[in-house]
């Protein structure tokens, strides 16, 4: 259980995927850099109790970013973007 819970970190709460969970049934997540799809589906339907219909993933590379004379690089994240069947629901 607790590989389910490492895998899916947090919920991604914006106004796009407000509007893709009202008008799609489509949640977005941060999972972990190293997860599959099949993890994150397998996370998903064991910890919300779904059956998802489609699991999409996005790679976002870090950015180079600097404070004064300090450079740094932002942390690179990885996104799922899961559709869900009809009737199903997640709630935060």
């Amino acid at each position: 259980m607790d590989r389910f819970r490492d895998s899916i970190k947090a919920p991604i709460i914006t106004e796009k995927s407000q509007e893709l969970r009202d008008k799609h049934n489509t949640f977005v997540f941060s999972v972990d850099v190293r997860a599959s799809k099949i993890e994150i589906k397998e996370a998903i339907e064991k910890l919300f109790n779904v059956e998802d219909l489609k699991v999409n993933t996005l790679n976002t590379y870090p950015k180079k970013r600097r404070v004064g004379r300090y450079e740094g690089r932002a942390n690179k994240v990885k996104k799922a973007i899961v559709k869900l069947k009809e009737g199903n629901s997640i709630e935060f």
